[in-house]
């Protein structure tokens, strides 16, 4: 048996949780285009907690990769068909990000990133060639100054942390009883603690003071950046495979879609809370909300039913933006960044309009990337490899 057979044709959809991932990128998009008026201080950010919509996408991934293979491995599937399948699944939009980064990068020059300046045309083809194949670059090769594994692309590290996680998951953890894939979760639930009470049991934090009691972090290739990186992804992309093992489908009988997107817009826009006395209680927040909140959005989406009318429009528009939206925003953010450090005299008018700008530019050229290349491109490398 082999992957042409009829038992690897798609399973149904889990379209609500589509919709959430739009919904999570809408807001990524967002939180970028804020960031640029916090003074460098994550803690004045407007959206403030948007950042933990990676680990909300963790969650999702591991949902849906659970639910769509853990019952394929028995009939055949192999490891090779499976990588198949996730690389035509991700890797086109991988590729269109970071060459449409490359495009824009001159663009983005500005006191900050002064290496822009200083970069030839030809290391930023050498930069942008590995990038493409989404090996994450160290700092020898940064061409910007954020020491991002993706200059050209900054979420695309993201990426990189679910490409490993689809390895791990095909070569060992679905192999796992359930109980097995449960200490897994356990332990990586203290990876989590770890990383978001700053325990530092590691001793990798003593640089990153500035986000102390948070997540935040996983886009370079230093010690510190690993271990969060690695924090980040086990516990919510395993929570979600085993979520979808164990049927943890809540049912919601009305609203639902409505439901589990306000409780995902409210969770990521919540303030830092060391107003509260101390910046512990925002790590507890992002504890909580990694290692209960996001799994329970994640049981109620899968248990709600499409909304008729408009409503069902809305969320399958989201769930079709949402993964270009999100690896194809940030080189428009790069540039928005870059004017508003160019122009401090602007007005607040000239901000608002560039922010809309962007905001509505990145919607455009996702949709108009899914339709006239992910789409397509997909489609022909599904045909190349049933050859």
């Amino acid at each position: 048996m082999n992957d042409k057979t009829p038992v690897f044709a798609d399973k149904p959809r889990f379209d609500i949780l589509d919709g959430l991932r739009g919904v999570a990128a809408v807001l990524v998009v967002a939180f970028h285009l804020l960031e640029s008026y916090c003074g460098g201080d994550h803690t004045k950010q407007i959206l403030n907690h948007g950042y933990l919509a990676v680990d909300f996408f963790f969650v999702l991934s591991g949902f849906v990769i659970g639910y769509a293979y853990d019952d394929r491995w028995a009939k055949g599937l192999t490891i090779w068909g499976f990588f198949k399948r996730r690389l035509v699944r991700l890797h086109p939009m991988v590729v269109f990000g970071t060459l449409l980064g490359a495009a824009l990068f001159y663009f983005g020059a500005c006191e900050e990133w002064k290496l822009i300046a200083d970069t030839s045309l030809g290391k930023l083809a050498l930069v942008t060639l590995v990038c493409c194949t989404i090996i994450p670059i160290g700092k020898s090769m940064d061409i910007r100054g954020w020491v991002e594994t993706n200059p050209l692309n900054g979420p695309v590290w993201s990426l990189q942390w679910e490409y490993l996680a689809n390895i791990l998951y095909a070569v060992v953890v679905r192999r796992f009883k359930t109980w097995a894939l449960a200490l897994l979760v356990l332990a990586s639930a203290f990876l989590t603690l770890n990383l978001a009470l700053d325990w530092d049991v590691f001793g990798v934090f003593s640089a990153r003071d500035y986000a102390a009691y948070t997540v935040i972090g996983g886009w370079s290739l230093t010690a510190d950046q690993l271990v969060i990186g690695f924090s980040r992804l086990m516990y919510p992309f395993f929570a979600g495979v085993l979520m979808s093992r164990l049927k943890c489908i809540i049912p919601v009988r009305r609203c639902g879609f409505a439901l589990t997107s306000a409780l995902v817009a409210l969770l990521l826009a919540m303030p830092y809370f060391a107003q509260a006395g101390s910046p512990l209680v925002n790590g507890i927040y992002e504890a909580a909300v990694i290692l209960l909140a996001f799994p329970l959005v994640v049981g109620l989406g899968a248990g709600s039913a499409l909304p008729s009318g408009k409503g069902s429009q809305l969320c399958k528009f989201l769930g079709e933006i949402s993964y270009p939206i999100y690896l194809s925003h940030f080189p428009f953010v790069y540039m928005q960044k870059a004017w508003v450090q160019n122009h401090p005299s602007a007005t607040a008018g000239q901000h608002v309009a560039l922010c809309l700008g962007a905001f509505a530019l990145s919607l455009f050229v996702a949709y108009s990337a899914l339709k006239l290349y992910d789409l397509p491109v997909r489609a022909w490398l599904g045909k190349l490899g049933k050859r």
